[in-house]
């Protein structure tokens, strides 16, 4: 699975790797090298990133599941613990 991004987004990931470059190391990244960079971290750590994120949803919808059954659940088989007026 390739992971990819919107243009926009994209085009913000590289202007920041871009930047980043700039402000922290000796020489300044053009262009078409951040754009190789970005499709390299995407390639090479972006799986990594994505089935973290899986998880943490999986994770996340597996305890909401778990209340919705304390929220919605009912009690089964209570005829006889239910309290009833008693019998004359």
């Amino acid at each position: 699975m390739t992971i990819e991004l919107n243009k926009h987004a994209r085009q913000q990931a590289m202007t920041s790797i871009e930047r980043y470059f700039r402000e922290s190391m000796d020489e300044p990244i053009g262009n078409m090298q951040s754009g190789a960079l970005l499709n390299f971290f995407l390639a090479e750590i972006g799986p990594s990133i994505y089935n973290q994120a899986v998880s943490d949803v999986q994770q996340n919808l597996q305890a909401r599941l778990q209340e919705l059954d304390y929220e919605v659940g009912q009690e089964e088989f209570g005829y006889w613990t239910a309290k009833r007026p008693a019998r004359r």
